[in-house]
């Protein structure tokens, strides 16, 4: 037993360890940050986007308006998913831009609660237009490539913190 908890914790500090120099090394070249992200980010588009057009078109027989609409949206995300791979700098731009509208809807949802609800739930609908506006902030500076490499490398150092100081079970 005790020699199992001794290699558990030394994996976990392994783990930890690799994190947070990867981080490091992330934070120094932001850009190796998003290219590992853009590519497997990419890859799952290209699968998606071919998934799309392949029951768009056994659709079509069927019915001919939901089969052309996955078939464009297949296309769509097929582009999508080799332009993000050709190119990293689109991920953090379609990244960015996610968490933008994702940012606006959430300022849109607060303000819904904010003149619907009763007094005592108003202050749901300001943290939430709170957070939206973060998320808007945000989504701004990850649609910079360098922005989003540098929190990547962040996010990878915090979570070696978080493993390295984690409690053993």
């Amino acid at each position: 037993m005790d020699n199992e908890f001794w290699r558990f914790s030394m994996e976990k500090m392994v783990n930890a360890i690799i994190l947070i120099v990867l981080g490091l090394i992330v934070l120094a070249f932001p850009l190796l940050g998003i290219i590992p992200a853009a590519l497997i980010t990419g890859f799952i588009i290209i699968i998606f986007g071919l998934g799309l057009m392949i029951t768009g078109n056994s659709e079509m027989d069927k019915n001919m308006g939901t089969g052309l609409i996955k078939l464009i949206f297949g296309i769509i995300a097929l582009v999508l998913g080799i332009g993000i791979i050709a190119n990293p700098g689109l991920f953090a731009v379609f990244l960015g831009f996610i968490v933008f509208i994702v940012g606006f809807f959430l300022v849109i949802a607060g303000l819904m609660v904010l003149f619907t609800k009763s007094d005592d739930q108003k202050w749901n609908g300001i943290i939430t237009i709170i957070i939206g506006i973060l998320y808007m902030i945000i989504g701004n500076f990850v649609s910079n490539p360098i922005y989003l490499g540098i929190l990547i490398g962040v996010w990878l150092i915090i979570m070696g913190i978080i493993i390295l100081f984690q409690k053993d079970k």
